[in-house]
């Protein structure tokens, strides 16, 4: 009966259910729509898990005051050259495992994973010590005043120090959307969010047994949340799952494949490096303008990220049918599916900005109760969102010239982009215009929406189709 009543659900339907559920696919066959249904709806889910993390944190640190948020804020600031390091490694390690998948090399596949691990593993030991031993001074370095150190330095600390919860959560989830296996990646991301939830009201405030942390017990329940999932990837993988088998043969060190991974990485992590660093920039020139606009500035972020990693989840999809497509080789029905994702993204992004600009004030005064904080947050997520049409084929343009394992198309593009042109552009605006915080919110719409339509125009020319991974 059951069996049954699943025929007569409509095609959407059906197609939702067996995405979440998960299973082996072959996305180089049938329907493109179906295949990025397949794909997308659980990355998106993954995404929105993870843009959980941050929300969590500024929800129940905004009530230790506008100092405690700076210094997540300021913190969240120095994390993304970390994510870009993550995202880099993923990226690469997304392209090669599909590019493999897409050839049918299940034992190429396997042992890109491995050597894409190793180095995640080698980048959080480098990172991570002298990370959690500068916090203060880092912190010092971004320009937080005394007392946004004093409040926020263990937050710092626990954030850099336990970079490896993020480096691996990020990357081996790169290697099962690599793979077609997205629910599990959804599914790790639900169990770090689920211990989250439950340790971060805990860790802050002393609830029950646990210690009251303040805004470290923040970055405390985050890290542990991130290991859960690292340890179900772990699992997963040594229990083997769709179209990716790790065995025991698998488990050793191939320089030659860790270079390609390497040489691979390093253009995405330079891409990503640039655009994080400019965000960094940002935060620097919005410091001299006090706690409630770096307060504002942040809480509005982390919003705007709560449906940017969602967005990004759908542009991942593209990702995964590139390589594989170009594997299999078919460039053709790996075009016609970015731009098939790029058009979908679109509308979910449009649906998204409408409501940001409506409810700017009750959103951000769900996170603050400080009426400057309200206005600054308000004013930046509105501005930011009346770009988000041109962010979503922009973010699916980016991961599909990742996907081909093209990284230096993007890498270009966002050097221009942003440290040619956004950061002058918010200098100028906030500081020799006297906009202030404005002039900084103006320029990321214009910079990001710039960023889409060269994508664009540098997509159809084709080159990324030839690329060898």
């Amino acid at each position: 009966m059951n069996a049954e009543a699943g025929t007569r659900l409509p095609a959407w339907m059906r197609d939702v259910r067996d995405a979440v559920r998960g299973g082996e696919q072959d996305f180089t066959e049938g329907s493109i729509e179906r295949a990025i249904t397949l794909l997308a709806v659980p990355m998106v889910l993954e995404m929105a898990m993870e843009s959980v993390f941050g929300a969590l944190d500024v929800f129940w640190v905004s009530s230790l005051g506008a100092d405690a948020v700076a210094a997540v804020g300021v913190t969240e600031a120095l994390l993304t050259i970390l994510f870009a390091i993550a995202l880099g490694l993923s990226m690469s390690a997304t392209a090669m495992v599909a590019r493999r998948i897409g050839e049918k090399d299940a034992d190429g596949a396997a042992t890109a994973a491995v050597q894409s691990i190793a180095l995640g593993l080698l980048v959080a030991l480098v990172t991570g010590v002298p990370g959690a031993l500068l916090a203060r001074r880092l912190l010092g370095w971004m320009g937080a005043s005394a007392s946004v150190i004093d409040v926020g330095w263990g937050y710092t600390a626990w954030m850099l120090g336990g970079n490896a919860t993020i480096l691996l959560l990020f990357l081996i989830n790169g290697i099962f959307r690599g793979a077609g296996d997205a629910a599990i990646a959804m599914r790790a991301l639900w169990l770090a969010n689920l211990v989250n939830i439950v340790l971060d009201p805990c860790l802050i405030f002393g609830l029950g047994p646990f210690p009251e942390m303040g805004a470290t017990g923040g970055a405390v329940a985050t890290n542990i949340g991130r290991a859960a999932g690292v340890a179900y990837q772990f699992y997963r993988l040594a229990q083997g799952s769709g179209r990716l088998q790790v065995s025991r043969r698998h488990l050793r060190l191939e320089p030659e494949v860790m270079l390609r991974l390497v040489r691979l990485s390093l253009g995405g992590i330079g891409q990503f490096l640039i655009a994080t660093a400019s965000w960094l920039g940002l935060v620097r020139i919005l410091t001299p303008f006090g706690s409630a606009a770096l307060a504002g500035y942040t809480i509005a972020l982390r919003i705007i990220v709560v449906a940017i990693l969602p967005s990004w989840g759908m542009s991942n999809a593209a990702a995964t049918l590139v390589g594989q497509n170009l594997g299999a080789g078919k460039p053709e029905r790996a075009e016609r599916s970015v731009w098939r994702t790029g058009f979908y993204n679109m509308v979910f992004l449009g649906a998204v900005a409408v409501t940001f600009v409506v409810f700017a004030e009750p959103l951000i005064g769900f996170f603050s109760q400080d009426q400057q904080v309200v206005a600054i947050g308000a004013e930046c997520l509105r501005l930011i969102s009346y770009g988000y049409v041109f962010y979503a084929y922009g973010m699916v343009m980016v991961q599909a010239f990742n996907g081909a394992g093209d990284t230096a198309t993007p890498t270009y593009i966002n050097l221009a982009c942003y440290w040619l042109f956004q950061i002058p552009l918010a200098w100028a605006l906030a500081r020799s215009l006297g906009l202030g915080p404005r002039g900084v919110f103006l320029a990321i719409t214009i910079s990001e929406s710039l960023i889409a339509v060269v994508g664009m125009l540098a997509f159809r020319r084709g080159t990324w189709k030839s690329r060898v991974v």
